[in-house]
This record gives structure tokens, sequence and C-alpha cells, in this order.
């Protein structure tokens, strides 16, 4: 340790310690850092005598002023339920054509709706509400249980396949695992299915294939998806000659869904919202894929 001196450049004296010749100042703490941290100590001593700080046995300080920001949090949470009540109110009273001709409550609906869609749907349907495989995409207007906001909110409340007594009820038999169909006739329905939204397929060459395929299609799934294939809302059988698929289109996915079948999930919310909010989550959904889409013109 060096002597204590005085540092000739700064006029500083030293501390008397020395690191390889370098020698260390004894500079005072600045002014400004003290005089902040007195504000500071003062600032903390006011805001515990006014503020609730520190906690006793079983309650706490309350502080002069007396805040309580849990009051305050459902002061506030009430006075939004009470202007949420007066534009809920109108809601319920008017139907699905009257509600849509509101712009001023069709505004309100989609602003929670979107909240509620992101609460409860967005983690099946994606934030978009486009889906993916095995959830239905929203968007597209390709309904499986119909598109009408009366039919959407009905799904919602009982679910699909859910525990709900009155639940909708749909499942693609296992028709190949469960033996109803070989190997080649899989095949050849796969194959004609495909051909019903993939025109491209239908040649003079796949002609017998595809004619064996519709007599398959014809003996076991026109009770489901109708003579035309284009579905039946009634027993949610989808659509098979869009270009819309729950699974997947390709050979293979067509195949997979013949062979061992498909049962989708949807919980039923209707034990979870309540019916104002069923009724919004129905018109916001129904609008996803715009104005043909609510009213339910593209529905299957």
């Amino acid at each position: 340790m060096a002597a204590i001196e005085r540092d000739p450049v700064t006029g500083r004296l030293t501390t008397g310690h020395d690191w390889n010749g370098i020698a260390e100042l004894d500079t005072p703490i600045p002014k400004v850092v003290i005089f902040f941290l007195v504000v500071t100590f003062l600032f903390s001593l006011v805001w515990w005598v006014l503020m609730p700080a520190w906690p006793l046995a079983t309650t706490y300080t309350r502080g002069v002023l007396g805040i309580d920001q849990k009051t305050e949090v459902e002061e506030s949470i009430e006075a939004a339920n009470a202007a949420r009540s007066i534009w809920l109110s109108d809601l319920a009273g008017k139907d699905w054509s009257q509600i849509q001709a509101d712009g001023t409550l069709m505004a309100k609906v989609k602003e929670t709706g979107h909240r509620l869609f992101g609460d409860n749907c967005a983690v099946c349907h994606g934030a978009s509400g486009k889906g993916g495989p095995g959830f239905p995409d929203l968007t597209d207007g390709d309904w499986i249980w119909g598109g009408d906001p009366d039919a959407i909110a009905q799904t919602l409340r009982v679910g699909v396949n859910s525990t709900a007594e009155d639940t909708r009820t749909s499942q693609m038999p296992a028709l190949g695992r469960d033996g109803v169909l070989d190997r080649t006739q899989i095949l050849d329905v796969a194959f004609y299915v495909r051909s019903l939204s993939d025109p491209s397929l239908s040649t003079p060459e796949t002609a017998d294939r595809i004619g064996k395929g519709k007599e398959v299609f014809a003996a076991n799934c026109v009770s489901c998806h109708g003579e035309d294939a284009k579905g039946k809302a009634d027993v949610g059988a989808p659509n098979l000659t869009d270009s819309h698929w729950l699974y997947g289109g390709s050979a293979n996915q067509i195949v997979t869904t013949i062979y061992g079948g498909r049962m989708g999930h949807m919980p039923n919310w209707g034990a979870r919202l309540a019916p104002e909010e069923i009724k919004i989550l129905a018109l916001y959904v129904a609008t996803m894929g715009g104005e043909k889409q609510f009213t339910g013109e593209q529905s299957q």
C-alpha cells in the first residue's frame, strides 16, 4: 500500500491504495447523487404514510389516503358491466337480421366476439378462424352443421360429440378397419371421391375405376353424404365435392379417413358461456367469412 499523498493532476488526496503504480483517488460521492438518495428516501417515507404499505398479522396499514386498488378494480368492472348490460339487453331483444342491420350493435358484437373467440375458440380454430387438420375453417363458408347464426349458436351450445345430453353427434365409420370394405374398394371409392372435387381425374382411362368407386359410394356413403355427395348438415356429413377438406384431400389422407374413420369433438360451450355470449360468438363467427357467410348462403 502506498502512502497517502495528493495527486499532482487533480489535486485530490489518494486513498493510499496502489495497483501496479496506479494510485486510487479519494473522490467524494457527487452531491447530486446524495441529493437524489435523500429525496428518494423522503419520498418513500411519505408514500408509506399515504398508501397501503405494511402487512400486519390479519390486515395491513391502510394509509392516510385510504386507497384500495381491489375496490377500484371492482368498481371499474361494475361500471363496465353496467354499460355492457345496456347493449346486451338490446342484443337479447333482437333477432339475427335486426342485429345485423344495427351497425352500432354489430360493432359491439365484433369487438366482444373477437375477445370471446380468442379466449375460447382460437386454441383449436386459430386466431384467424382458419382452422387446421381436424379443426374446421370458419372463414370459407363451407359448413358441416350449417352456417347461419342460429345453427352456429346451437353448435356452440351443445357441442359435437360432447358431454351434453343433446350434443350434435357425428362419426365417420372405420370402413376398412371394421372390415366393411376391402383394400380395392377403399382405393376405388377414394379415387371416386377425389374426382368429385378434381375433374381432371375423370379421364377415359379412369372411367372404369371411377365407376366402381361410385358403386361403392352408393352402397356405403350416400346415407350420410347424400347421393350428390354434397353432405347433410343434419348429420354433420361434409360436402365432398368442393376443395375444402377437414382432414386433408390427398389420396393418402382420404384413404386413411375411409379406412380408420373419423370422430371430431367440440366442447359444449353452453356449460361455460352465458346465453348472450353464445349469441355474440355465433354472430361473430358467422361474419368471419363475410356477408354471404353471415346469411348462410353457402352453408351445406
